[in-house]
């Protein structure tokens, strides 16, 4: 189940660093009974919540999915790849890759059926992104309103800006995701 794998990963990661749940919670500002929940695979967060809790860790949402030793090259088979899927949102998030050494650099697929929605509430990025619809059409919730994207349609978001994404149609909406802290 993958809130157990990604509750293992949210641990380790916590563990290494020797943070608290208490001191996590602090920087997120969230239970410190909700982060227990994730690590021992009781609920799902939300994407954006898992970006809250990554940033707080000073990790990228890549550090969930992948073990420390990368190699220079490495090549995720599309049966293979990491990800986090959340029914109640209707979106997947799966790691399409990452480079070895600490580097922020990190690309993504976001896939929400429709329905779906990335979270409850817009959410402030972690990270600069790129991101270009890559099936279908969504709906991008920004600060000053929002904007229908189409496939081939891109955008760039400034890190700390507040996104939501949505899939208000009645076909899978696929986005691919590029990001780099600053």
């Amino acid at each position: 189940m993958i809130e157990q794998t990604l509750g293992g990963s949210l641990r380790r990661l916590r563990e290494q660093q020797g943070i608290s749940l208490r001191a996590l919670a602090e920087k997120t500002d969230f239970s410190p009974s909700f982060l227990s929940q994730i690590e021992n695979g009781q609920c799902s967060p939300s994407i954006s919540s898992m970006e809250k809790i990554a940033n707080a860790l000073g990790v990228t949402l890549a550090q969930f999915f992948h073990s420390v030793n990368q190699r220079l090259v490495n090549v995720v088979r599309a049966s293979e790849r990491a990800h986090i899927a959340l029914d109640w949102s209707r979106a997947e998030i799966a790691s399409l890759g990452s480079l070895p050494n600490g580097s922020q650099f990190q690309a993504s697929m976001l896939s929400i059926r429709p329905g779906g929605l990335t979270g409850k509430h817009a959410s402030p990025s972690i990270s600069d992104e790129f991101a270009i619809v890559f099936e279908g059409k969504a709906v991008l919730r920004l600060q000053e309103g929002e904007q229908t994207l189409e496939r081939g349609d891109s955008v760039t978001i400034v890190a700390g800006t507040s996104r939501q994404w949505r899939n208000e149609s009645d076909v899978m909406a696929e986005i691919l995701v590029i990001s780099l802290r600053p």
